[in-house]
């Protein structure tokens, strides 16, 4: 990641890219010679200005002082796949219009590399939060804030038929005005196929080995039931776990032993992930603040300039919560939008968007 303070000025209009052209109709060489988009300045525009792919059409400029956020991808060492999912992000980023999905700004070639602009996140993600302020865990009412944003956009995902299959810390990025926003976009998978709703789907996605943790038992098992928009509602009671506690449920678990303790059905305590203890309703301490996603680039700060962590008693709401998420059968789980009138956010701090940037005042993102 980096930044530019920048202005695209238009010299050449080109097509706009289609965003109901379908994926397997796309070609790693259409990727490369006609990505083409933007969306202007703000995530509020509804305008779309189709803006030239070639980036020696524009002029870098430095009086408006935007600060944005740039990926740069070197497409010929991208394997079919990567492409694949590449392409898939870029057009969901244009198909969804949603104030906690992330959005991108502009997407450009530049002979072999691929340029994505989006709005910079001064306070990056939520799980640099972690091991940066927060090494053993945030304060309920800061899960609260974060964990509503970011379900407000799994909702909107899951009303239009996608599941996310990535939900996770490091892919919930957080602005520096408190405003939270669903990244990850990627591994999406629609319900849709050929104008029909599916009730389960079973391709396995080939992720990397550190999205195993938050991955569902159904999706993990790969058997004939296949799985659905549950599977993401289990992923959030993880991600609500790693939040409260620091780091990432069963990091220093061997993934044998992983796959087991998820597979293992009823009889297996949800709090044996090593944020709750069975029976007890105090968060235990982590000494490890290390996330294994990838893609993040803020260091840890020394532990004096770490913000103070409250006192780590949960609510019965929070632990509600975890465990209708992390319920082996995935029907006896709530949907997004259940989980949005769930008794955890009722209470207003909760709901509150000043309460982010209130909580990390001591931060002053530049």
């Amino acid at each position: 990641m980096s930044c530019l303070d920048c202005s695209c000025i238009l010299r050449t209009r080109v097509e706009s890219i289609r965003v109901e052209k379908q994926l397997e109709s796309i070609s790693s060489q259409d990727l490369t010679d006609e990505l083409a988009v933007c969306w202007g300045q703000s995530t509020q525009r509804d305008e779309q200005i189709p803006l030239s792919s070639d980036v020696s059409h524009y002029d870098l400029q430095v009086e408006i002082g935007t600060l944005v956020a740039v990926r740069i991808t070197d497409l010929e060492r991208c394997s079919e796949e990567l492409l694949k999912a590449l392409q898939n992000e870029v057009i969901l980023s244009h198909f969804f219009r949603h104030p906690h999905i992330l959005t991108f700004w502009a997407v450009f070639t530049a002979g072999r590399w691929l340029w994505v602009i989006s709005p910079f996140m001064a306070y990056n993600s939520a799980s640099c939060l972690l091991r940066t302020y927060f090494p053993e865990g945030m304060s309920e009412a800061l899960i609260g804030n974060i964990l509503f944003g970011a379900i407000s956009g799994l909702n909107y995902m899951h009303q239009h038929g996608y599941i996310h299959r990535s939900i996770k810390a490091s892919h919930i990025l957080i602005s520096g005005d408190g405003l939270v926003y669903l990244s990850g976009l990627n591994h999406l998978y629609s319900l849709v196929n050929s104008g029909q709703q599916l009730k389960a789907v079973y391709d396995f996605p080939q992720f990397s080995t550190s999205m195993l943790p938050w991955l569902s038992p159904e999706l993990l098992r790969q058997d004939m039931h296949g799985y659905n928009v549950k599977s993401d509602i289990y992923s959030v009671g993880i991600t609500a776990c790693e939040l409260a506690n620091g780091h990432v449920p069963f990091q220093e678990m061997p993934r044998t032993q992983m796959l087991l303790q998820k597979l293992k059905g009823p009889s297996y305590c949800p709090w044996a992930i090593n944020t709750f203890s069975c029976g007890e309703s105090r968060i235990k301490n982590s000494q490890s603040g290390i996330d294994s996603g990838i893609g993040e680039s803020m260091t840890r700060t020394m532990t004096s300039e770490r913000l103070q962590t409250p006192s780590k008693t949960f609510s019965p709401a929070f632990h509600n919560l975890i465990e209708l998420c992390l319920h082996q059968d995935p029907e006896q789980r709530p949907s997004a939008r259940g989980l949005l009138s769930h008794a955890f956010f009722q209470e207003g701090e909760r709901r509150n968007k000043g309460f982010i940037t209130f909580t990390l005042a001591s931060y002053h993102p530049t």
